[in-house]
């Protein structure tokens, strides 16, 4: 059985910040914190902030920009955190909400009524809630059929998602599956830390997967699905509800996201590269047939080596494309996105990679062919 990807939908919130406004905010910061430490960084018993710019922010990530569900509270240098209030039980969620609006747009698209999907998986970095599932509240809100579920697999949500949908089509257990991958990212995101303030943004984007009988034309054939994880505490975050236990806590950095950059740099990109050459290795693919590469969107750094490892060459801004510079990391989104916004200048017959990696270690690849 051929199982396609039909369509794809993406949101985003209309408000941005660029990375002056985030410098300037983050250096506010700076400023009074070493003022008001003078004297403890003086004897040394606390350290002093350095500053940040925009120059240090593109070189290290290649973002400019990213967009967010609330700017004014996360750059007042009084909160520096998302205003985002809680919504009433009765309230669709924000998180619901912004995964309709993905979906409505990819079922659209693909001229599909809400009724012909069996299933909805959400799965995204953070969820709001631990139950009743997201995914519920969207089959709900859509008036989808089947069921619906939550899963969680850091930035390679999507991808992880996107199996499990093409796995449950392939046996039957359902004709239309829809994957819908709301990313709040900004809610776990530390604007006081130097290192990580500047990667996240928010998007939602959602991927609908169906036999191939059923499909519109222009559709994408999946030739191959592939995850792996291995794990590692360079990219956490310890937020969770036992953190209630020690309600000083919460406020601690660690319940937000924390990173050793360098050495996910270094230890992601050979795992990914490996993964990738393999797996097209299996399906009988060569790195010639690779017509684009759609990358998880973190770093334009680790994309450009992963891109050159495999296609053997350097890779050009049409081979593997980025939307860091608008929408910044939105860790699931981030290559569904880059999928969403550079594959339709693509002939029947070209093949592509969407590949995800992330916190886990976790990664995905999807090797896919454009059908007629």
């Amino acid at each position: 059985m051929t199982v396609v990807i039909s369509a794809t939908g993406l949101y985003h919130p209309p408000e941005r910040i660029t990375n002056a406004e985030l410098v300037a905010s983050y250096n506010a910061y700076v400023e009074r914190f070493n003022t008001e430490n003078a004297a403890q960084i003086a004897s040394g018993e606390a350290q002093a902030l350095l500053p940040s710019s925009v120059e240090f922010i593109e070189k290290a990530s290649g973002i400019k920009a990213r967009y967010v569900l609330e700017k004014k509270s996360s750059l007042n240098v009084d909160r520096m955190v998302p205003d985002i209030p809680e919504r009433p039980n009765e309230a669709l969620s924000i998180q619901a909400e912004m995964a309709v609006n993905a979906a409505k747009q990819a079922l659209e698209k693909a001229e599909r009524d809400p009724s012909d999907v069996d299933a909805v998986i959400c799965s995204c970095s953070s969820l709001q809630r631990p139950y009743p599932a997201v995914g519920i509240e969207i089959q709900d809100a859509l008036g989808t059929n089947g069921f619906a579920y939550d899963m969680n697999v850091a930035c390679s949500s999507a991808t992880f998602a996107m199996q499990n949908a093409y796995d449950m089509v392939r046996a039957g257990h359902a004709r239309s599956a829809l994957v819908v991958n709301p990313e709040l990212c900004t809610g776990h995101l530390n604007f006081r830390d130097r290192e990580t303030h500047f990667i996240f943004g928010d998007a939602a984007v959602a991927i609908l997967i169906e036999k191939a009988e059923m499909a519109p034309s222009g559709s994408w054939a999946i030739l191959g699905t592939r995850c792996i994880t291995k794990f590692s505490n360079n990219i956490r975050n310890n937020f969770g509800f036992l953190n209630r236990a020690d309600p000083s806590g919460i406020g601690k950095p660690d319940k937000l996201i924390t990173q050793q950059g360098r050495k996910v740099f270094k230890e992601v990109v050979p795992l990914v590269s490996e993964m990738i050459l393999q797996h097209m290795a299996e399906l009988d693919l060569k790195p010639s047939d690779m017509r684009r590469l759609w990358l998880h969107q973190a770093n334009s750094n680790m994309n450009r080596l992963i891109a050159e490892r495999v296609l053997g060459h350097e890779a050009s801004e049409d081979e593997s494309p980025t939307v860091l510079d608008e929408y910044g990391n939105t860790a699931g989104a981030g290559s569904i996105i880059a999928f969403h916004n550079h594959s339709s200048d693509l002939k029947a017959g070209d093949k592509g990679l969407i590949c995800s990696f992330g916190a886990g270690y976790s990664a995905g690849s999807i090797f896919v062919q454009k059908a007629a």
